[in-house]
């Protein structure tokens, strides 16, 4: 089903002539692959920035964001350090991935053109940041790191902080 949009021409430029354009893999993929021009071997905890061999010029009021491979980081612990990572408008740069294997056993093997992320362009706002005494009310209120529960580690059914009780009780001291 299409949305009935017509596709965003983004400009590229190919850093490495024989590496292929990120592409879609499937219908429906909001996210194209980006390969890697460069053969790598990392060992357990090691990471390393392999290049893509691709450029881009997004149009203002867009950015492309380097988002991790799920299957890459169910079958051999790969992740990137810092996903997404942020391409922006003005950035002209080839586009690099940082890729760190947590598996803590074996390597991992990047071979040239493997598929080792996915850049996604979305449209970004601009905002103006206006400085105020106070924030309006809302129903999370200051309710951080797990304090909308969801997980068993958190304990109790409450879904709520589990540290709550004992910054009040250090209050009281």
């Amino acid at each position: 089903m299409s949305s009935g949009r017509s596709p965003l021409d983004v400009l590229i430029r190919r850093v490495d002539p024989d590496v292929p354009l990120p592409s879609y893999e499937h219908p429906g993929d909001a996210g194209a692959d980006l390969r890697t021009t460069e053969g790598r071997e990392l060992k357990p905890g090691e990471r390393a920035v392999l290049p893509t061999g691709v450029s881009v010029a997004l149009p203002e009021g867009y950015a492309a964001f380097v988002h991790p491979r799920s299957g890459l980081a169910a079958r051999c612990g790969v992740a990137l350090v810092n996903a997404p990572g942020t391409v922006d408008a003005g950035y002209r740069g080839e586009i690099k991935v940082i890729v760190v294997n947590l598996d803590p056993y074996e390597s991992v093997r990047f071979e040239r053109f493997d598929r080792i992320a996915q850049l996604v362009v979305q449209q970004v706002e601009r905002v103006r940041f206006q400085e105020v005494a106070e924030l309006p009310d809302s129903a999370r209120a200051e309710g951080g790191f797990g304090s909308t529960g969801g997980h068993a580690a958190v304990g109790g059914t409450t879904g709520g902080n589990r540290y709550a009780s004992v910054v009040s009780d250090r209050e009281g001291q």
